[in-house]
């Protein structure tokens, strides 16, 4: 009977500890929602920008994403002129996804259906008066175009512009992570442009700076790229870290009830620009002077098949520069429809980063469009 009432008496004790639990978790919760109801309303003109009742947002997403990237080599080689040209982008991608929060705060997932089949991660936090986004975009590119102007390219490509078909694929990621600052927030709303958790009621702008972080990798390095790698003039990778702060200007036009449109542009100055280069030899000079190639009878795929059978790339070097400061832009628009409980949106932002240090020098090119149905709760 005493081990008995020692077991009832534990359970009771758990029980109380796990009803404890969950309260503090509830109040805890609470809390938090308390804190963002309050960073809603917290000085900004209710003439120009209302804080729905219902805080809970469940939205439908879309998004088609592109990103174009382009390097140059040059070099002048004994008197002999040398450029190559790679031209990479993703055929656009397309994701379709869910997110759901509370003020604009919340955690959403989406699945690629089409375009590159990369891998697209972003992750964002908006207010009144500021906006952090970060977009993580990885992707693979087998048939670039390419660009040649050499003494010894063949005349029928030497300053044209062709398609070329890797046997192995381009692998390319980028990162880009911005923030907003709005100087004018008591009257403009960057959230009701961006993440619908208030709206805007009549027109305003607002002065801006930002401050933006890129990471750009692109990796070629492969044997079966032999040939392609030759043609750069032995490069076969490279990174590249930018940082970048603007000035910059946003407005909210409300020409009817319910309806905004949103504009952003902001010149950019690049002041951390480092370049790191990896070069490698091959071995496409030895393949070309072979005897094989001499015999009539050998097929062109039989030629393909020795040729990339036999091609080898090494690494040699790695060489890391600081490019010169450099001018960029980042561009955003926006338009949100408002109706009842329910509001339809669209919005797209363009980026373009350039780089150059000693004859290699190319950019980068990202945008993307959302497009979302979102319901308040």
């Amino acid at each position: 009977m005493k081990t008995l009432k020692y077991l009832i008496i534990a359970l009771a004790i758990s029980s109380c500890g796990q009803v404890m639990a969950q309260n503090g978790l509830v109040s805890f919760v609470k809390k938090i929602g308390a804190t963002l109801d309050t960073m809603a309303v917290s000085g900004i003109d209710h003439n120009y920008i209302e804080v729905p009742e219902r805080p809970w947002q469940a939205i439908m997403r879309g998004n088609i994403s592109q990103t174009i990237l382009s390097l140059k080599m040059e070099a002048n080689d004994m008197g002999s002129y040398y450029t190559a040209r790679p031209y990479f982008k993703t055929v656009p991608s397309q994701y379709v996804g869910l997110w759901v929060g509370y003020r604009g705060y919340g955690i959403g997932y989406t699945v690629n259906v089409g375009g590159d089949k990369g891998n697209l991660f972003t992750i964002g936090a908006t207010g009144g008066s500021y906006g952090i986004n970060l977009r993580i975009h990885t992707f693979e590119n087998s048939d670039p175009d390419f660009f040649l102007d050499s003494d010894l390219a063949p005349v029928e490509t030497k300053g044209k512009w062709f398609n070329v078909h890797l046997r192995n694929p381009i692998r390319v990621k980028t990162v880009f992570l911005d923030g907003y600052y709005m100087f004018n927030g008591k009257k403009f709303s960057y959230a009701a442009a961006y993440d619908q958790s208030v709206i805007q009621k009549r027109s305003a702008g607002s002065l801006m700076v930002g401050l933006m972080y890129n990471y750009t990798k692109i990796d070629y390095a492969n044997n079966l790229n032999g040939d392609l790698i030759y043609m750069m003039g032995g490069l076969g990778k490279l990174k590249l870290w930018q940082g970048s702060i603007g000035v910059g200007y946003a407005y909210n036009w409300v020409p009817v009830k319910g309806l905004l449109v949103n504009v952003l542009a902001m010149p950019m100055l690049t002041v951390v620009n480092k370049l790191k280069v990896s070069g490698y030899t091959t071995n496409v000079d030895e393949l070309l002077d072979d005897p094989y190639l001499e015999d009539p009878t050998i097929t062109e795929e039989q030629w393909d098949t020795w040729f990339y059978d036999k091609l080898r790339v090494n690494h040699y070097i790695d060489k890391s520069k600081n490019s010169s400061l450099s001018i960029g832009f980042d561009g955003r628009a926006s338009v949100t429809y408002n109706f009842g409980r329910c509001f339809l949106n669209a919005y797209g932002q363009f980026n373009n980063i350039r780089y150059s240090e000693e004859g290699i020098s190319g950019y980068v090119n990202d945008w993307y469009v959302n497009t979302s149905f979102g319901v308040r709760l």
